[in-house]
């Protein structure tokens, strides 16, 4: 009896310590943990998915240009994995952390019971039984007590059973949580190491395509006045807009006609057809996973939201949504750093609140090409996307 009174003690003096350790709760309740939870796992998923497809891309380029676009399409797609795994790791930690937390009150509320009831058993076996053989009717107390203490020990052990359970519950929670820490910290280091390879790549790419700059930097400098002259952003991407139509129907027209090879000969003139985008459709994913902080068609103020608005992680990685070239990059009163792009068919995707740039005007982007970073502490990223300058709902288009 008094060994099994010392292991019910033994098992209680660690949860008798335990303490939550405060934290900053990402999550207000339980529902919004798993919903992050399910929505890093889509997010893994999806760039693991995206990763693989690039890097496929890469090896079967041929084009130098083409192959050092894919790597750094495919090294942003692994970024963005990365930051998922982080992001799957965090919200894992903090389920566990609330499950502990929630443990930790129901083995409190069974605890204190059975630590009186422990207590009165200890006292009792510390008694020397030559001080009971000295009283009277010690026999009849001695048969009493040997009646009440087998009564009792079924009650002692059906109490404990669910306590021990508990405990080893919160043991399992506990190397559930070493585990998701040694998994976020090793995510942490392959962030680290494809970030740099990201930097690397994309400084070969820049080197590579010094002989453009020329053209770029004279279009950048319109965008940029185009910038100064607009009232608002609207405006401003309705004239870049119109740019690109206008460019696209110069690069439309035929070449120069060569001259007939017999005079009087009649020369017939191919037309070319613009270029569109099969089925009419887009090839589109959100730029930056993140919280939604505000949806499409939600009411701001006066107005009505036109895009999405994202809460992602501090630096995250930002890719272009779709295949396109780069109308305008760079600073808008209002809406900080900016991405506006021009999709094939009339679409176009703006990506607002960047922290960091990483593509010029005038570039060609693939869908994935990494455009920059969210900014430091909480960012919020603003995604519009517009068809023939019509706002259209981005989260429409995800999956197709």
């Amino acid at each position: 009896m008094t060994s099994r009174i010392a292991f019910i003690a033994m098992a209680l003096a660690p949860i008798a310590g335990w303490q939550v350790v405060a934290q900053d709760a990402p999550f207000e309740t339980a529902i919004e943990a798993r919903d992050a939870l399910s929505a890093a796992k889509r997010a893994l998923a999806e760039a693991r998915r995206r990763g693989d497809l690039l890097e496929t891309a890469a090896r079967r380029a041929t084009a130098a240009a083409d192959r050092t676009a894919s790597e750094a399409a495919a090294v942003a797609a692994r970024i963005q994995q990365s930051e998922a795994e982080i992001a799957l790791a965090q919200a894992s930690v903090h389920e566990i952390d609330r499950q502990r937390a929630a443990l930790r009150l129901r083995i409190a509320a069974r605890q204190e019971p059975v630590v009186r009831l422990t207590a009165a058993l200890q006292l009792m076996s510390r008694r020397p039984l030559v001080f009971s053989l000295m009283r009277a009717d010690t026999l009849r107390e001695t048969v009493y007590l040997r009646a009440v203490l087998e009564t009792m020990l079924p009650e002692v052990q059906r109490r404990t059973a669910g306590l021990r359970s508990e405990i080893m519950r919160g043991r399992q929670l506990q190397d559930n949580a070493r585990r998701a820490a040694v998994k976020l910290k090793a995510s942490e280091e392959v962030l680290t190491v494809r970030r740099q390879q990201l930097v690397a790549v994309e400084s070969h790419q820049r080197i590579a395509s010094r002989s453009a700059q020329g053209i770029a930097s004279r279009e950048a400098d319109r965008a940029l006045a185009l910038a100064e002259d607009t009232r608002d952003m609207a405006a401003l991407m309705d004239r870049l807009r119109a740019d690109g139509v206008l460019r696209s129907q110069l690069a439309a027209l035929p070449g120069p006609v060569p001259r007939p090879d017999q005079p009087g000969s009649m020369l017939v003139v191919e037309e070319r057809s613009p270029a569109r985008t099969a089925g009419g459709g887009l090839s589109w994913i959100m730029p930056v996973s993140g919280r939604i902080v505000t949806g499409f068609g939600d009411a701001t103020g006066a107005t009505r939201s036109i895009g999405v608005t994202l809460a992602p992680a501090a630096g995250a990685q930002v890719v272009s949504p779709a295949a396109g070239r780069v109308a305008f990059a760079g600073d808008y009163r209002g809406f900080g750093r900016i991405v506006i792009i021009d999709h094939d068919g009339g679409w176009t995707s703006l990506i607002t609140n960047l922290g960091r740039l990483d593509v010029a005007v005038a570039e060609k982007v693939l869908q994935g090409s990494p455009l920059g970073l969210a900014g430091p502490g909480r960012p919020t990223v603003t995604i519009e996307l517009r068809k023939d300058g019509t706002p259209i709902n981005p989260l429409a288009l995800v999956g197709r």
